[in-house]
């Protein structure tokens, strides 16, 4: 008699994991994924072109954890084939150097379930800097609801903290793969002008930074955030009022990035920024 294999239930959740080169920390990443007190996931990690270990330790989670490997093309990249590898109804991102607490994944899918309109919520997050705990400055508060205007100056979304349903990629796209920095900011602003962006007001996950590999810590990230603003202020996408904030804060970002463009002998790279500027 031919067996007749039992379909396998696709999961609710695909969490995405890009790393690269990152043997020394994703172990600890990896695991607390696994640790999830909610299971109705699957664990997607994307190596990125690692030269060193990472490979090794992804392997001895064996048929636990799905891997997929390309060359190195960058942390959108890296999310991008994430997401086209994903079963799940919702996408819950984990940078490779930051941790998940045990309730983050059945917090995020308790408020989808009583919330079915929304689209994309994150947690708070606990800080950590060198091994130290560090409060976050007044700035970096987490706002909820259509939070585009004040994510303007500064990202306000942590990719670690978020749950999106894979539907929304659909309509805005993914991770815009041209900026090696700000892709985030870049994604959350073509979201957040067009959905609110709800905050589960516990710490579920930590951020861990400080460390030389750290793309965060790479200096001159404004030249990414003007790149995405000018993009933003171009497309058709914002309401009047969504518009100015937005020039506003490109013009303020050109100036200052001029400035420091000036001050280090970049002459022809701050007449850029500034005729930038005195365009809107």
């Amino acid at each position: 008699m031919k067996k007749i294999e039992k379909k396998q239930k696709k999961p609710l959740v695909s969490a995405i994991i890009p790393t690269y080169n990152r043997g020394w920390i994703i172990k600890e990443a990896v695991d607390s994924v696994m640790s999830q007190d909610y299971r109705e996931f699957e664990l997607i990690i994307v190596d990125d072109g690692s030269t060193d270990n990472t490979p090794e330790i992804l392997n001895s989670y064996r048929g636990d954890i799905l891997v997929f490997k390309q060359e190195n093309q960058g942390v959108s990249a890296a999310r991008n084939r994430g997401i086209a590898e994903a079963s799940g109804r919702f996408i819950a991102f984990l940078d490779s150097d930051d941790l998940w607490l045990p309730q983050k994944l059945f917090r995020q899918v308790e408020f989808f379930n009583k919330n079915p309109d929304a689209q994309i919520c994150q947690t708070e997050e606990a800080w950590i800097r060198k091994g130290v705990r560090v409060n976050p400055k007044k700035r970096h508060k987490k706002p909820w609801g259509m939070i585009f205007e004040p994510s303007l100056a500064l990202c306000l979304v942590s990719p670690s903290a978020v749950m999106i349903r894979r539907s929304l990629f659909e309509e805005v796209g993914g991770f815009d793969e041209t900026l090696p920095a700000c892709e985030d900011y870049d994604l959350w602003l073509r979201i957040s002008c067009r959905y609110p962006v709800y905050l589960i007001d516990t710490p579920l996950i930590i951020k861990r930074g400080g460390h030389n590999d750290q793309l965060s810590a790479s200096p001159g990230l404004d030249k990414f955030r003007i790149e995405s603003l000018k993009k933003i202020v171009a497309s058709d996408l914002l309401s009047g009022t969504q518009y100015k904030a937005a020039v506003k804060t490109l013009k303020e970002k050109c100036k200052v990035y001029a400035a420091g463009c000036l001050k280090r002998g970049r002459e022809d790279e701050a007449l850029y920024y500034t005729s930038l500027s005195d365009r809107f």
